[in-house]
């Protein structure tokens, strides 16, 4: 599934008809076959956990990993040919692909543009090739020579000196400029070759090195030179059947990403090297890729054949895509190093060495070999989590590839407080955090009965493949609301898809807040956390997930969080013994003179209770800053008529001239299922058309918590959701995606706050 195959078919066709003949065999059987003729020693893991309901060996297979199951999919292996099957003719050479890096020499300050042609030649053909970029007047002509068969050829491109050439930036730190590169290749003054790419300039460098006042190494990226922060989430396949992708899911999936202020994706390694189109998307939308090898959560063969197909395998991706400036870094795999580490598969002492000596010649000695050969204009990292350079030193399998001093780390843990930052590990670089919600129930509709509408229902059971996944979600949320109870199934399902929304949401918003604060602290030798990637984007089926985004393309509460918690200047409170701190996180290049602005609310009352601000304090650009301390209990009984069970605090940063900089974050004292005085809010709507779409005004009686607006299977998206209301009045808009009216928004139009489902 992840390689082309080119069969020379001249000395087979004949005059007339010809027909061409496609065998399929089941993926199942194949991956079963070979596993059998594999008797020397297991390759773990043999199958699935039951919970998944999935097939057995699919590592002895190249197909997406994920398509025999997975911990939020269904077991869909396809059969069948899944990309274009085309008969070629020609009579000199044909042009298979054309790829180009551009290289940044940091000694001369000075580009070139390394151009590969892959050539399928008929007979020797002497020839000029001529490379330009005529925006940057740039331009050289090389004599070659192609030989018969297919073959690659290199040439160079010095870029102008005189001409500055604009940089490819990532999402909210610049645009996406490119230039035009043209490759024509002449043969006795014919034209016999013609290509035209987009070319984009970019440096990507991942930087390990030894931190001041700390153990360990450093682990962030640098773009054009420039440190920054990763914000965003792991990519997972679209659809269970990739014909399925289309450009519009492609563009909505990637257009949601941006409109959250996320800069990263990272293309997990149990899916698909996604189509040409995604990573076009990405380039034009500065959306940066970690791109993983397709190998995940498991031991790999290492017979010849495989091998061979790897190799082949990963050489065409490479090829493929190492053009999109985009993609900033290769990783070999996920969580294999971790696998073997902490041995997921009770591996014996005695057999260890044969599964190390696996892993280095898989990932080492023929994934990344192959890559540096390829591709010198990004980094490589072996697997995901790893130690980095640190694993190198340990054998490229550290003693615990999660050591928060080192490297990139996953991290789940789905009992202990999760707004709690006590329990959120203080690493480099944390590539995968989150937890699960259940999609809305507009979502679940088309695909279940009444008899299926709830939480213990054979269909709620049959579509978690995760084990205990749904007891999790309860138990987390029961940390802090109480959980729906309502005598009407219906109603109480709805609820209890609603909770674990807010839940999910809650609980990755303090994640996250928690990584971009400890961008510029070192704590016991632990921090300077530069990236965080949650887990997960997108859904592939209508089911319980880690997703943000629904199958479909609807928006979670979570992803209405992102937003803020992922805005370019964004104020963190938090408490640590009684005090309150805000911390002033900015992803900016410039300086900025900030104080925060808090503002205390009682439960039972939207005129706020009392206001405090703090001093200006200057925030460096690309930093995270404490401008905020006071204790709580002492801020509460300054305001009079507050306690932690009756008031809940917001706050925002302004600037020297009052205007507010970011997103309005808040701040619960207690729990809010402790909250004295939290009531029903009874908020009414009404809906009017405007120029941009629809427009949405709210009225409410009361401060509400958690305010979100659902219009049923109308799809769209609103420009705020899941939201803390403490104004009387607030206006959302809503824009439509397909055509609809006032009538049948009013009607389809729900609106659920906290309270709504005790």
């Amino acid at each position: 599934m992840f390689r082309r195959y080119v069969f020379p078919v001249r000395n087979v066709l004949k005059d007339g008809e010809n027909v061409l003949k496609v065998s399929l065999s089941s993926p199942v059987l194949y991956a079963s076959e070979r596993r059998k003729a594999h008797p020397a020693y297991r390759v773990p893991p043999e199958c699935p956990p039951d919970v998944q309901k999935g097939e057995c060996h699919v590592n002895f297979i190249r197909k997406e990993q994920s398509s025999f199951s997975w911990d939020w999919g269904p077991s869909f292996p396809t059969m069948g040919l899944w990309k274009a099957v085309r008969l070629e003719a020609f009579d000199v050479l044909q042009l298979v692909h054309v790829s180009y890096v551009p290289l940044f020499n940091f000694s001369t300050s000075q580009w070139r543009v390394q151009v590969e042609l892959l050539l399928d030649v008929v007979q020797t053909t002497n020839g000029q090739i001529t490379l330009s970029i005529p925006e940057l007047d740039s331009e050289q002509t090389f004599q070659a020579q192609f030989l018969p068969g297919k073959a690659k050829n290199s040439f160079t491109l010095h870029i102008n000196t005189n001409k500055r050439v604009k940089l490819w930036w990532p999402n909210g730190h610049g645009d996406q400029p490119f230039y035009h590169l043209t490759v024509r290749g002449f043969q006795d003054g014919f034209l016999i070759l013609n290509a035209e790419s987009k070319v984009y300039f970019r440096t990507a460098e991942l930087v390990q090195e030894p931190i001041s006042g700390s153990l360990g190494l450093s682990f962030y990226f640098r773009i054009n030179g420039k440190p920054v922060f990763l914000k965003g989430s792991n990519w997972i396949p679209a659809h269970s059947f990739q014909d399925q992708v289309t450009p519009a899911v492609l563009r909505n999936l990637l257009q949601s990403v941006v409109d959250v202020n996320m800069n990263v994706l990272r293309v997990w390694g149990g899916g698909v090297y996604e189509q040409d189109l995604f990573y076009s998307i990405c380039d034009e939308m500065g959306i940066m890729v970690w791109q993983d090898f397709m190998f995940a959560c498991a031991m790999y063969p290492t017979e010849d054949d495989f091998i061979q197909t790897v190799r082949e395998e990963v050489i065409q991706q490479v090829q493929r895509l190492k053009s999109h400036p985009s993609i900033i870094i290769w990783s070999g795999n996920n969580e294999n190093e971790a696998a073997l580490a902490t041995d997921w598969f009770n591996i014996p002492d005695s057999q260890r060495p044969t599964y190390l000596r696996d892993y280095v010649k898989l990932y080492v000695s023929n994934i990344r070999a192959i890559v540096q050969e390829e591709d010198q204009s990004r980094p490589f990292l072996v697997s995901s989590p790893t130690n980095g350079a640190e694993s190198e030193q340990e054998g490229w399998v550290a003693a615990n590839p999660y050591d928060p001093l080192y490297g990139d780390t996953h991290f789940y843990s789905y009992t202990p407080d999760c707004w709690d930052w006590r329990n959120f590990p203080r690493a480099r670089f944390v590539s995968e955090f989150g937890f699960q919600s259940w999609p809305s129930f507009s979502t679940l509709q088309p695909v279940s009965i009444k008899e299926d509408w709830s939480y213990d229902s054979q269909f709620a059971s049959h579509r978690q493949h995760h084990e205990n996944g749904n007891q999790q979600m309860l138990l987390q949320a029961a940390w802090h609301f109480n959980l729906p109870n309502s005598t009407d199934p219906l109603k109480r399902f709805t609820d209890t898809v609603y909770i674990t929304q807010v839940m999910q949401a809650q609980c990755v918003k303090a994640q996250t807040e928690f990584y971009r604060r400890s961008q510029s602290e070192i704590f016991e030798g632990k921090g300077r956390t530069m990236g965080a990637l949650y887990w997960q984007l997108n859904a592939i089926w209508q089911a319980p997930s880690w997703s943000s985004i629904e199958f479909g393309g609807k928006w979670k509460m979570l992803h209405y969080f992102a937003q803020d918690f992922f805005a370019a200047v964004l104020p963190v409170g938090f408490e640590d013994d009684d005090t309150l701190f805000i911390y002033a996180v900015s992803d900016l290049s410039q300086d900025l003179k900030l104080r925060a602005v808090v503002t205390v609310y009682s439960w039972t009352d939207l005129d706020p209770v009392c206001t405090l601000k703090s001093d200006l304090l200057l925030v460096p650009g690309g930093s995270a800053a404490a401008i905020f301390k006071q204790s709580v209990s002492g801020l509460l009984a300054g305001c009079g008529r507050c306690t932690r069970l009756t008031c809940i605090l917001t706050f925002h940063l302004e600037d020297s001239s009052s205007s507010q900089q970011g997103p309005t974050n808040h701040h619960f004292p207690c729990s809010p299922k402790d909250a004295q005085g939290l009531r029903t809010a009874n908020i009414t709507a009404k809906v009017q058309e405007d120029k941009t779409g629809y427009a949405i005004t709210l009225r409410s009686a009361s401060v509400a918590p958690f305010v979100w607006l659902d219009v049923g299977n109308i799809p769209g998206r609103f420009s705020s959701n899941g939201f803390l209301m403490v104004s009387r009045n607030r206006t959302v808009s809503f824009n439509a995606w397909r055509p609809t009216s006032v009538a049948e928004l009013s009607t389809s139009l729900t609106i659920t706050s906290l309270v709504d489902v005790y």
